[in-house]
């Protein structure tokens, strides 16, 4: 058997490769297992299955994607690892260069012999190789680092899923299970009130075996162990957030945003109290008809899991270490664990059960929203669902910036003559090898980028470490391609310029291949995309890219401005935040000068739509409370951009009164154009004169519906009547549809609907027939006529930095998971992610548990947020 195929027969045996791994395939290569290999994170995982907890996990890069940095940095870890722990000969190691350039896999492949046969590693009861005579052709090996250079593959996470785990930093989902046990068992055959009963069981009980477990954790550990452990090692297990701890760097700047919630797992075990008793009461004493609003009220006081499942793993972390260290603390640990559940689980098992907590109550509602059959009730649990949802998200989104800031501080401990904190550029999107020629000396220089939110900062390596060159602020360039520099089967000749917009010094970046200087050039253009988006100033606003120092939810779709440093954008101006998506949906900017938003003042009084209902509770200070209803419309009539209180006309019952402003969002003027392309009585923009020609010929009641106008925001139905076309406009009024205005429709398609079944002449007298023909609809069985969509959606991209959890390569062909349809717009911010429309069809390939899918909208592929979309069953 050839060299390289019994290392990846070593490597399937120490269970680091699944067994049906590429590299077993007859068709397989050398270059396979290269690539495999390349960003060293399978290298650490072998260390420790050759003998465990050799490499704490948490330490390395788990998902290094395109960044050279960390791909370089867990090889040298599995390379001190070989000499410190398996004792092996620093001459007998690969050089971190030969793996991840490829330049001697040869000498990768005997590293990995030599340390099949240390001492350690036989232990484990694992297979060394080469057995047996095998054939060493160094020829296979000359041409990998070509094929490393044009072979850019996709994310390989089914591969990673198999090996170690995605899914690992959300350890704790068995302990969770054992513990939130139900008793109740679901007969075979159920109606569908009973499923319902189940559901709403399953939300009581388990809400109150939490909070037990939260109980049980204060009192069988916490106060035990702080006879043990002075304040500080208390505050880092159970991941208290005392305010002291909000001093330094924005990794802490979660901390301070927290200093009004929850400060310690006291104070966590009051806020599930609280929460059970109003779950209970809920599903007991009220037929669960106030549950929705439980979960909304809570939604906010549960935001300070961001901060405890970020810093879950930094506390298990230390509490290990202190076992290591104290004795007595270990065999305290110990007893406590016997009072508290006979052994059972230990205070390390149970610190990551709220994790598993805060990320299932979107899974219990959306069940119970799947068996409610009352059209209300279910409209109110969806609005619940939604506010779990965002919470998840934005519970999943603070923990990945925190390892985001892990990261930073890397990159920030490797680069000398560094005089400013890197966290001020925002998030890393990618580093590698460049070569540089200035505009004014015009010498190629061999250099190392990192790129960051909103600057790139050009180094050069020395050793292991990388000495600060220049750093180009992102604000005052523009990027332009240069096709002309490429020249194909040659390396460094890929080149796009970075022209500095005030004439000051510019600068050429060429890449080793024309693939990394696609991915860099579509990644230098995203960035600066973020920086300066298409909708800026839309409507006279004025946004920036911002930080949000306190919890802010988006203006237009009230949802979360996610994360911890850049979450979304900030209007200089009125003080409106909004995601990168929601920048065109803001009405005309409305302060310029103070922090209150007369809306009296403008000509006609703005108008909101309810989202969640409020019956007067909890009662506003600055007046009488005004009830309303989800769907209802608000007239606005006063709004303090700081106040949670607005004041407002209900225009169903025309009182006024304040109310909740999250409990609104803007109510569009124009409805935005929904695509109809699939149906077969759309005909998309059409001038009045065309669908007559259209229709002439046709049978009568033929008919279709046309956009009258650019902006497509008005339709017409044409319909031939006693051989005549007729033509009626579908007005709008106060969002609905209608062409007679004693009935109105919420959508057009809802409009078409009913006038198929019942007669026109409701409207019009004369016209007395239903829409029973669709244009497109051909009686002598052609295939239906073909239009042109009319949506376009904006172009997505694939970039080699997804948001934080694929690895570096991939050679699985996609496997479609499930289909979902997006609920709402959602705009990239890195190459990877995948733009999506309201209404998009979306094919899921991959589930990550950290919220973000992977999927495909007419062969786009990318990362998307899971709460965006709906899925279908």
């Amino acid at each position: 058997m050839e060299y390289w195929r019994q290392c990846a027969m070593w490597l399937i045996g120490c269970n680091v490769l699944p067994a049906n791994h590429r590299v077993t395939a007859d068709s397989a290569q050398v270059f396979d297992l290269a690539q495999t290999l390349r960003d060293g994170v399978l290298l650490c995982q072998l260390l420790n299955n050759l003998k465990p907890q050799t490499i704490n996990l948490k330490e390395i890069n788990l998902r290094p994607q395109m960044s050279q940095f960390l791909c370089l940095k867990n090889i040298r870890t599995f390379l001190n690892s070989c000499c410190e722990v398996f004792g092996m000969k620093k001459n007998d190691l690969f050089d971190a260069f030969d793996l991840f350039d490829v330049r001697d896999f040869g000498k990768v492949m005997d590293t990995l012999s030599k340390l099949s046969y240390t001492a350690a590693a036989q232990q484990g009861g694992f297979k060394p190789f080469p057995t047996d005579q095998s054939l060493k052709d160094e020829d296979i090996y000359n041409n990998l680092a070509d094929l490393i250079d044009e072979n850019i593959p996709e994310d390989e996470d089914d591969l990673y899923a198999a090996v170690y785990g995605l899914d690992q930093e959300y350890a704790g989902g068995e302990i969770y299970e054992d513990l939130m046990k139900t008793e109740q068992q679901l007969p075979l055959k159920q109606v569908e009130v009973d499923v319902r009963s189940c559901c709403l069981s399953e939300i009581k009980q388990t809400e109150e075996r939490y909070t037990e477990t939260l109980e049980s954790i204060e009192k069988y550990f916490l106060n035990p162990l702080k006879k043990f452990l002075s304040v500080a090692e208390i505050d880092n297990v159970f991941v208290n957030i005392p305010v002291s701890h909000a001093a330094v760097s924005l990794l802490l700047l979660s901390a301070i945003r927290y200093k009004q919630s929850v400060h310690s797992m006291q104070d966590l075990v009051k806020l599930h109290k609280s929460l059970m008793v109003d779950v209970q009461d809920s599903i007991l004493n009220k037929n669960a008809l106030n549950l929705h609003q439980i979960f909304i009220d809570y939604k906010e006081r549960l935001l300070i899991y961001g901060i405890y499942c970020s810093r879950v793993e930094i506390a298990i972390a230390i509490l290990d270490l202190i076992c290591k260290e104290k004795e007595d603390v270990r065999l305290k640990l110990e007893e406590c664990s016997k009072r508290a559940n006979n052994g059972k689980f230990t205070l390390r098992d149970l610190l990551v059960v709220p994790m598993q907590r805060v990320l299932k109550y979107h899974l219990l509602l959306q069940e119970l929203v799947k068996h409610t059959q009352d059209a209300a009730d279910k409209n109110n649990l969806k609005t619940a669902l939604d506010a779990m949802k965002d919470l998840a998200q934005y519970v999943n989104e603070v923990k990945r910036d925190n390892e985001t800031l892990r990261e930073i501080d890397q990159y920030q401990r490797s680069i000398e003559n560094l005089n400013q904190p890197l966290l001020t550029f925002g998030r890393p999107k990618g580093d590698g090898e460049v070569r540089l020629v200035s505009n004014i000396d015009k010498r190629k220089q061999d250099r190392h980028i990192f790129l960051f939110d909103v600057a790139a900062v050009v180094c050069k390596r020395r050793g292991d470490n990388y000495e600060m060159k220049d750093i180009l602020d992102l604000n005052l360039f523009k990027v332009t391609n240069n096709p002309t520099s490429d020249r194909e089967g040659k390396k460094w000749c890929y080149g796009f310029y970075v022209t500095h917009q005030q004439g000051h010094t510019g600068f050429e970046l060429f890449f080793k291949t024309r693939e990394l200087k696609k991915k860099w050039l579509e990644q230098f253009e995203m960035a600066i995309s973020n920086i300066h988006p298409e909708k800026a100033n839309h409507n006279s606003h004025q946004f920036k890219m911002h930080t949000f120092e306190k919890i802010s939810s988006c203006s237009n779709c009230r949802l979360f401005l996610r994360g911890i440093f850049n979450q979304g954008y900030l209007c200089l101006k009125c003080g409106l935040g909004a995601h990168k998506e929601c920048l065109g949906r803001l009405g005309v900017c409305g302060r310029t000068e103070n922090v209150y938003v007369r809306v009296l003042c403008l000509p006609g009084l703005p108008r909101m739509i309810v989202i969640k209902d409020y019956s007067g509770i909890p009662s506003p200070q600055c007046g009488p409370p005004l009830s309303i209803h989800a769907g209802d419309v608000i007239e606005l009539m006063f709004a303090d951009l700081q106040s949670s209180w607005w004041q407002g006309k209900n225009l169903a019952t025309s009182k006024i009164g304040f109310f909740p402003s999250d409990a609104v969002r803007p109510y569009p003027c124009v409805p935005k154009p929904a695509d109809y392309s699939a149906y077969l009585w759309f005909a998309g923009l059409m001038e009045r004169y065309q669908a007559e020609l259209e229709l002439m010929d046709r049978d009568n009641s033929t008919y279709l519906v046309r956009h009258r106008s650019k902006e497509l925001n008005e339709y017409a139905i044409s319909i031939k009547f006693n051989d005549k076309v007729k033509h009626i406009k579908i007005l709008t009024k106060d969002g609905c549809f209608y062409v007679a205005e004693s009935r109105l429709f919420k959508t057009v398609l809802d409009l078409v609907e009913y006038y198929k079944e019942h007669s026109l002449k409701e409207g019009f007298s004369s016209l007395d027939t239903t829409l029973q023909v669709p244009y497109r609809e051909l009686s002598n069985g052609n295939m239906p006529k073909a239009i042109t969509k009319v949506c376009s959606v904006p172009v997505g991209g694939c970039s080699f930095v997804p948001p934080s959890f694929s690895p570096f390569w991939s050679v699985f062909s996609p496997r479609v998971v499930g289909v979902a349809v997006a609920r709402y717009d959602f705009c990239s911010k890195d190459i990877q992610e995948l733009t999506l429309q309201k209404g998009d069809i979306i094919r899921i390939y991959t589930k990550m548990p950290n919220g973000w899918w992977k999927g495909e909208v007419d062969g786009r592929v990318g990362w998307f947020p899971s709460t965006y979309v709906e899925e279908e069953d």
